[in-house]
């Protein structure tokens, strides 16, 4: 992979995992964040730069999706879960 292509992939992993670190839900926040680091792990020993073109192309409508999905999910707001607020493990009776 040539040094252009391989910092292009890295600025969109990047960025990829930068907006999905914005959902409010942890759920979605964790499946996504978990799910982009996976498809890039499980590609990075790709050496075609036509499937590496193809897979990018995937990422960026991927990445608008995200952005589409966090900017919706901002807009109803819910409680966090107890997982998410450390404040409130010290009242969790176990």
């Amino acid at each position: 992979m040539a040094a252009s292509s391989r910092a292009q992939v890295l600025r969109l992993y990047r960025v990829l995992l930068r907006e999905s670190q914005r959902f409010t839900a942890y759920g979605y926040r964790t499946y996504a964040i978990r799910r982009i680091r996976d498809a890039f792990r499980e590609n990075k020993h790709l050496k075609d730069s036509e499937e590496i073109q193809t897979l990018l192309k995937n990422a960026r409508t991927n990445l608008e999706i995200i952005h589409r999905q966090v900017t919706i999910g901002q807009l109803y707001v819910t409680q966090k879960l107890v997982i998410e607020s450390p404040e409130n493990r010290d009242n969790l009776i176990i």
